[in-house]
């Protein structure tokens, strides 16, 4: 429960982020900020300020400033860090979501077409998602993320058009290389509970395919997919963080952790904060969503538990 507390909390301040622009930093987080300037303690200064450095070279922002407006501090283009911080957990949130999302319900239709009708279907699509996983995941994330960033006018599919800055292209990039790590489990719970005795008793009394499908074997395969999901929305986090890091997942105007890490690479000198905030933010989330995975694995198998009695 500490985890999903937690985890909401994170989903609860990132979706405030316009409030947070538009009440309290008083800026907008996507516009260059360069020659702007704000108050602290009374004084107004440069956001960002000439001649940084010993030697009184090259410009440097306004670092954390808890009497103002930039609570974190700026980036190299004058923008406020807490509010790209913010705006860049709903994007990493809406992308880790739906992306798990998207992958857990794909892989539990693949696994109960496979596990359940098993010959010839099962072999084609176990080699699909075999071929898959063979691939390095990030490796063939990046090669889709190349092909489809440099289409020119987007991606166009029958009367679907989504464009190159959509957030919809890294969200169904993760969503399939992931595909394969929830499929191989849940068809191996979809084989073992076809072989049950209440599953022969419904095909002796005559049901269909789809009564027993979706009326015995899919309530009973379903509890290792709500386990893995949220384990998933973890994975699919720090993949999105990695992609966006490289360039290759979130485009601009859009920022997400993984573009705000980059953009303070730069300055991890002499504004840190810039690239510990959404770091920060990445570790809180991926560790509140394992924590609160094995919660509901240990709710939903109570079989999993050591149990010792005196």
């Amino acid at each position: 429960m500490g985890g999903l507390i937690l985890f909401l909390v994170i989903v609860v301040i990132s979706f405030l982020a316009p409030f947070y622009s538009s009440h309290i930093a008083n800026t907008d987080p996507f516009v260059s900020n360069i020659s702007g300037t704000t108050v602290v303690d009374g004084k107004t200064v440069d956001v960002v300020q000439q001649g940084g450095g010993g030697l009184g070279l090259g410009e440097t922002p306004i670092g954390p400033t808890w009497h103002s407006n930039y609570f974190l501090g700026a980036d190299n283009q004058g923008r406020d860090v807490a509010a790209r911080v913010l705006y860049g957990g709903r994007a990493s949130l809406l992308i880790g979501v739906g992306s798990a999302l998207i992958c857990c319900l794909l892989a539990l239709a693949f696994a109960l077409l496979a596990g359940f009708f098993r010959g010839w279907l099962d072999t084609i699509v176990s080699r699909v998602m075999d071929l898959i996983w063979a691939f390095p995941v990030y490796l063939l994330a990046i090669t889709i993320a190349t092909v489809l960033l440099t289409t020119p006018g987007g991606v166009k599919l029958w009367f679907i058009h989504i464009q190159a800055t959509s957030l919809w292209i890294p969200t169904l990039i993760i969503a399939l290389i992931y595909v394969p790590y929830v499929y191989r489990p849940v068809r191996g719970q979809v084989l073992a509970t076809r072989e049950k005795e209440y599953v022969e008793a419904s095909i002796s009394q005559g049901a269909s395919s789809l009564r027993l499908m979706f009326g015995e074997i899919l309530p009973n395969v379903v509890s290792t997919v709500i386990v893995m999901f949220p384990l998933m929305i973890a994975t699919t986090v720090l993949t999105e963080a990695a992609l966006s890091f490289l360039s290759i997942g979130v485009q601009p105007p859009n920022a997400s952790w993984g573009t705000i890490i980059q953009d303070g690479q730069g300055l991890l000198y002499s504004r840190p904060w810039v690239a510990i905030a959404p770091g920060i933010m990445i570790v809180l989330t991926v560790l509140s969503l394992n924590v609160f995975g094995d919660g509901v694995r240990d709710a939903l198998d109570p079989r999993a538990k050591v149990r010792v009695r005196e």
